[in-house]
């Protein structure tokens, strides 16, 4: 690849970051760079490189890469993860865990570059069809995407393996080799060592010839992008759900295209024939007071008002219980839900008593009694008064003295907990820091 071509995706005051796993891609990905860097003074160039501890050699290959990027003169950061394949196998578990450490390590403004080229493209086609995907998952990878809020570049897709030796060899690199590549029982390497090696022969193109299929698919995808866009707009609501009752009207073909767009814009992944049929079957044609759940990996699909929500899971908060001894200081809530802090901005709860002590939970139960309102309420009737969906009645903070139930931030106040007069207080919930919540 000649340098001149990378002016075409990058700007020159860019700040880039390579996935740099020391292998001949990434090498000479960050090689090109470096020179590409060196003539553009104005941009930033550091390597990120990933540490699974799956090799027993995996500390070298960290130190090599340190001490490669050393000598080239760049900031080099090496990532741990650990990496569970218990549940969809150690290749995904791996990417997975990978582009999660290298999505939280970018900075602001940062673009992320990886190494694939046009044989892993070709790999990526043919596992897409032994999966039986359909256009968009044999468009394979694009050459640029978002990674969260980051732009995520491959600028090496239409270069060959072979290329790339050459330029390695050219210029004297030096890089790993990971012995987990020869074990055919990874598909992929079943792939790369056994079947397209006996293609490739046959057909020498074959890698080409599978890039202008992936392109064509990737163009089909894009066209139902556009013309699907419009009334994806109209279901999908504030929050992010999907208002499904209209895609039950639909023919299953444009229904399925829908929900695979609206799922692909909450991060999942892209779910085959069988997940589409059994969300309808039993997700959106269940009764009307059911509570229908499917897992997908680590989230899950759930209804709730004719609404279809896509959630990350999280463990449950059920038995979980914060002392808060000193109003003085804010108390983190667990699993990203924010903050809680004292205010005397208005006057809504009573101070404790010096004998009561102030808890959170996460779980409530039996009768309240809120102010502004007679009588009691049973807790089940009061979170469907407020529309509160069933997962995250146990992701509220509920406020405790003692085992009185006082209020809920943002919410109610209980009999049990109102101020009587001005020396009240009360609880500002800061939210910036809470994740995937709907």
């Amino acid at each position: 690849m000649s340098l001149p071509a990378f002016d075409t995706l990058l700007q020159n005051d860019a700040a880039l970051v390579v996935a740099f796993s020391g292998g001949l891609d990434s090498t000479v990905l960050l090689h090109q760079l470096r020179a590409w860097q060196q003539q553009h003074p104005e941009s930033h160039l550091r390597a990120l490189h990933v540490h699974h501890g799956l090799s027993p050699n995996a500390d070298a290959w960290a130190a090599h890469c340190q001490t490669l990027c050393e000598q080239w003169q760049l900031p080099c950061d090496v990532l741990r993860v650990t990496v569970d394949g218990r549940e969809n196998g150690i290749e995904a578990a791996a990417r997975t865990a990978r582009y999660q450490a290298l999505s939280a390590a970018l900075k602001p403004g940062e673009i992320l570059l990886t190494a694939q080229h046009l044989d892993d493209q070709c790999e990526t086609l043919m596992l897409a069809l032994k999966r039986g995907s359909g256009p968009a998952g044999l468009a394979a990878m694009p050459s640029s995407r978002m990674l969260g809020s980051h732009q995520l570049v491959r600028p090496l897709l239409n270069q060959s393996r072979q290329s790339l030796e050459a330029y390695a060899d050219a210029h004297q690199l030096v890089w790993i080799d990971d012995e987990s590549n020869q074990d055919i029982r990874y598909d992929r390497n079943f792939l790369r060592q056994r079947l397209l090696p006996e293609l490739y022969q046959r057909w020498p193109h074959f890698a080409e010839a599978t890039a202008r299929s992936a392109a064509l698919c990737s163009e089909q995808e894009q066209l139902l992008d556009e013309l699907l866009a419009g009334q994806l707009a109209e279901l999908i609501q504030p929050d992010g759900s999907l208002h499904f009752p209209p895609l039950m009207a639909m023919s299953e073909l444009r229904a399925n295209a829908l929900l695979r767009r609206w799922i692909a814009g909450q991060g999942g992944a892209m779910p085959s024939r069988e997940a589409l049929k059994r969300i309808r079957d039993e997700v959106m044609a269940s009764r009307e007071d059911a509570q229908p759940r499917l897992r997908f990996g680590q989230a899950e699909l759930r209804r709730y008002r004719q609404r279809l929500y896509w959630l990350p899971l999280f463990p449950s908060l059920r038995d979980t219980e914060l002392a808060w001894p000193d109003l003085r200081q804010p108390l983190d809530l667990p699993q990203n839900l924010g903050t809680l802090r004292a205010s005397q901005s208005q006057s809504l709860l009573r101070y404790p008593q010096p004998d009561e002590q102030i808890s959170v939970r996460f779980h409530a139960q039996g009768h309240v009694h809120l102010v502004g309102r007679n009588g009691g309420r049973e807790m089940k009737k009061l979170w469907q008064e407020l529309q509160i969906p069933p997962w995250q009645r146990e992701r509220l903070p509920l406020i405790y003295y003692n085992q009185a139930l006082v209020c809920v931030p943002n919410l109610f106040v209980t009999h049990a907990g109102a101020a009587s007069d001005q020396q009240g207080w009360q609880i500002v919930w800061d939210m910036t820091s809470r994740a995937g919540e709907h």
